[in-house]
């Protein structure tokens, strides 16, 4: 699993006072860092090898302005062309949220989906998200 901690900015915030819904999506983007230099390891978008399918969150209590968040990032699942992401957020030692992202390993120059090679396959599979 890999993880980033982000120190929410106060423009983050809502109203109320509380993570805007839009910053999870940026902030689980941000973590799937590692895992994008897996493909492209100097994240030159002249050689970018994944396009995304689909992204979802659940949000299971508020996230605040103030404390670090914790985001916990691994594989739910890798299929022949695609995987399946899994993201947590977690503040004060409680998961306040939870997404996946599905990327596909994709090649632009033909606009199909292309086999995942077994090399990086096999480092996806050594970070799974924790149960």
């Amino acid at each position: 699993m890999f993880t980033e901690v982000m120190l929410p900015r106060f423009s983050e915030t809502d109203a109320l006072g509380h993570i805007n819904n839009a910053v999870l999506p940026v902030w689980f983007e941000k973590a799937r860092e590692p895992i994008f230099r897996l493909f492209t390891p100097d994240l030159d978008i002249h050689k970018w090898r994944l396009i995304i399918a689909r992204i979802t969150v659940d949000f299971l209590a508020e996230l605040q302005y103030g404390n670090e968040v914790e985001i916990r990032t691994g594989l739910l699942k890798v299929g022949n062309t695609s995987m399946t992401i899994g993201h947590e957020a977690w503040q004060n030692g409680a998961c306040c949220a939870k997404g996946e992202a599905v990327m596909i390993h994709f090649d632009y120059d033909q606009k199909r989906a292309t086999t995942i090679p077994d090399d990086i396959r096999a480092v996806l599979e050594q970070h799974p998200i924790a149960p």
